[in-house]
């Protein structure tokens, strides 16, 4: 990659000059500028980013931090998918990081991203606590949280109705005739996976139903751990008649157990997931399922962010959208 002292033999003039030029400055004649350029296109030339934000007086890079915990999640893809529209409509580009829930890796993609001077920061955090994004808060950045909060600190967050969307989801199966269901669940650590077990014990109250502890398991919030608690589960001897998946790739492995089994749905036993998917009508049955609006999810976390670098001092927002019950014929 060319530097800009090779842009600058090339045109026959100083650094300082060609640096004027990348700024726009008014202080380089019209015949100067157009050799600077010419040369910069021989060279293909491409000005540092971080550089740029040196030399910037706003300190603007228009560069935006993105950390996801799992690319493989259909919810976060379209939750990029929001965020990338909304950079790009303001001139800026994302970095995305994907940290697989695994800490140390999340530790080393924030060096990463603080190494590349970014403007601001999405993240779902690793956990309530995670220390990592907090320092990033402390330090000044502007940060957004999805789809899970920070505990103890002023963040703006975007996510969705939790433990609504879930209470509502059991209160449904339940209306449906289902006494013995079952949740499987993510990580506990994630505020997310506890308000959508919140959710679960509140309609199982509600409607006068006993809690089985026995029916209620915790895992990675992972496909095969879908796969490995769904076989546990349909293994009891008094097994449950209806499953409430904590998210979409919980609710796959789910369904793969069940399949494995040769079980009917909803004859045998019954699923409902937290997330849907676009091809869940696709499905054998087709899935029911709790909807949120993930793109949009991404869409206000973009605009709180660009809010908030534009403003520094302004009140945290945070934002709950509406989760939907997707009735389809699995439940």
């Amino acid at each position: 990659m060319a530097s800009m002292n090779e842009v600058a033999k090339r045109a026959g003039v100083s650094i300082a000059t060609v640096s004027r030029v990348l700024n726009n400055s008014d202080s380089v004649n019209e015949e100067t500028r157009m050799k600077i350029l010419k040369a910069i296109k021989e060279l293909k030339y491409q000005p540092s980013r971080v550089a740029k934000r040196l030399r910037s007086k706003s300190g603007a890079g228009n560069l935006l931090g993105v950390l996801i915990p799992d690319i493989q999640n259909p919810f976060y893809v379209d939750v990029l998918r929001g965020i990338e529209d909304i950079a790009y409509q303001n001139n800026y580009v994302i970095i995305m990081c994907n940290f697989n829930q695994d800490e140390k890796k999340e530790a080393v993609y924030l060096d990463i991203l603080e190494s590349e001077a970014i403007d601001g920061l999405i993240a779902a955090p690793a956990h309530e606590d995670d220390p990592r994004i907090k320092k990033f808060l402390r330090s000044g950045l502007p940060v957004v949280c999805v789809d899970r909060g920070l505990k103890g600190v002023d963040v703006d967050v975007v996510w969705v109705n939790n433990e609504e969307g879930a209470y509502q989801a059991v209160s449904y199966m339940i209306e449906k005739g289902y006494k013995r269901i079952a949740h499987i669940g993510g990580l506990p650590t994630i505020p997310s996976s506890r308000l959508r077990l919140d959710g679960y014990r509140k309609a199982l109250k509600d409607h006068g139903l006993e809690i089985d502890e026995n029916l209620i398991v915790q895992g990675d919030s992972t496909y095969t751990s879908g796969i490995e608690f769904t076989g546990k589960l349909l293994n009891m001897a008094n097994r449950p008649d209806a499953l409430f998946t904590g998210n979409n790739l919980i609710t796959l492995g789910a369904l793969e157990a069940v399949n494995e089994r040769k079980l009917d749905i909803p004859g045998d036993i019954a699923v409902l997931g937290f997330d849907d998917m676009n091809w869940s009508n696709a499905l054998n049955p087709p899935l029911t399922a709790v909807r949120q609006p993930a793109y949009e999810i991404g869409k206000r976390a973009g605009e709180l962010l660009i809010q908030r670098i534009k403003d520094p001092k302004r009140p945290c927002i945070q934002m709950t959208l509406n989760s939907e019950l997707k009735v389809r014929s699995s439940c």
